[in-house]
């Protein structure tokens, strides 16, 4: 049964897409009628104005005008033939908004699952590389799991085995660092780059990020580097790509187009025409190694005021192993030593640091050195993200082996110059 709006558009002989003007006693929108969402209200109406944004407009007590009926477009894409010139890269489909295209004249939303729409919807794109779109799945950032980390893995061992180049993985936000991490724990050797990158502002809004930020995520898909890394604007401006270490990246802001950073690390490199390269890095590897797989049974608990034994026992009970995000250089309160000690006795417990920079330091306070007394790991200045998914990788792999090497750098996830002794 139509909802009022669509009843109102039917009403007046109009049909998605048309353009059209809606007035009510003192307002007037022109603009393009959008297909209705589950989220769009019984009388409201979704139009796109001229200059490109979405708004939704009532229905009651308005009348409606077509200005121009909607024209019938071909939607047969351009065939891109491949240029025997440029590199071969895959852009691998995770979700989010980066994985998607608006039609500008129509504000139709599609999703670019083959190598024609991405590349005629990132122009830019047909003087960079020849590029192999695959669809891997369709999910928002926080609808990722560790299952879904594995499967991520294993594709892109498959593609550099069988395609020879790097890897571009357009993935949702949110979540993006911590899958950056998850991959580079299961891929601690590439042969080829592999490149996380994603959108800030979806691609119908005239600020979205999306088309730089695949633009630099491809070139750095071409380099020799040999660290999983994120791609993302450097800053607000549509100007230069900032690439991550994508063990030790987050996101740091919900909105902005320069979200990401890395706490206590500087940029592996800017993408402007060319790569200017910040720092040293690890170079490709002459083959892929992958170690799939993680042990969801860890636990993540935040320190704060608040907790007391009871919280503890049930954030951990029955779990295979803690990483307490602490406060300051890795402090939990002192009422609750003996409690981490007992867990810390019978599965390993890692101490990081909630401060957005520096490392933790459990020797300058006695607390902190009867936590090291009771078996309290120091992650340093890893990340309390990371260092989840790390430990559950290590409880997976090497699950004997927990204690000694989450204060160890495996794959770039720890600065061993900020340890402090």
């Amino acid at each position: 049964m139509p909802t009022s709006a669509e009843k109102f558009i039917q009403d007046n002989g109009a049909e998605v897409h048309d353009k059209v003007r809606i007035e009510n006693k003192t307002l007037a929108y022109e603009g393009l009628i959008l297909p209705k969402h589950k989220f769009s209200g019984e009388h409201i109406i979704m139009i796109k104005l001229d200059n490109g944004y979405n708004i939704g407009v009532s229905t009651e007590n308005a009348k409606m005008t077509i200005l121009s009926k909607a024209k019938q477009t071909d939607h047969k894409l351009t065939k891109n033939n491949k240029n025997d010139k440029l590199n071969d890269i895959t852009i691998l489909g995770t979700g989010g908004t980066i994985a998607s295209f608006v039609d500008y004249k129509t504000g139709a939303v599609s999703p670019a699952i083959t190598t024609e729409q991405l590349v005629n919807s990132v122009k830019s794109l047909e003087d960079i590389a020849n590029i192999n779109a695959v669809p891997l799945f369709s999910l928002a950032s926080e609808d990722m799991n560790p299952t879904h980390w594995e499967d991520i893995a294993r594709k892109v061992k498959e593609i550099h085995d069988d395609k020879k180049h790097g890897v571009v993985i357009g993935h949702g936000t949110d979540t993006m660092a911590y899958s950056a991490a998850a991959l580079s724990f299961q891929l601690p050797e590439i042969a080829h780059p592999v490149v996380f990158t994603g959108s800030q502002r979806s691609p119908d809004r005239p600020s979205s990020d999306a088309h730089l930020n695949l633009a630099g995520a491809t070139k750095t898909a071409m380099s020799d580097l040999g660290e999983v890394c994120i791609a993302m604007h450097e800053t607000t401006n549509d100007q230069t790509v900032a690439i991550w270490r994508g063990n030790r990246s987050r996101k740091s802001h919900t909105s902005k187009r320069d979200a990401f950073t890395s706490p206590n690390d500087k940029p592996l490199g800017i993408v402007k025409e060319n790569i200017e390269w910040k720092q040293k890095y690890k170079p490709t590897s002459k083959k892929t190694t992958l170690k799939a797989g993680f042990d969801e049974n860890i636990g993540l608990v935040w320190s704060h005021p608040g907790l007391n034994e009871e919280d503890w026992g049930k954030l951990t009970s029955g779990k295979n192993g803690i990483v307490i995000a602490g406060t300051g250089l890795g402090h939990i309160k002192s009422e609750l030593l003996d409690i981490v000690g007992k867990t810390a006795a019978d599965i390993p417990v890692a101490m990081t640091s909630q401060c957005f920079s520096g490392t933790t330091n459990l020797n300058v306070y006695r607390n902190g050195r009867e936590l090291i007394e009771k078996g309290v790991v120091e992650a340093y200045d890893m990340l309390p993200e990371t260092a989840l998914v790390k430990m559950m990788w290590l409880s997976k792999h090497k699950p004997n082996e927990i204690r000694e090497l989450m204060g160890e750098n495996i794959v770039g996830e720890i600065s061993n110059s900020r340890k402090m002794s």
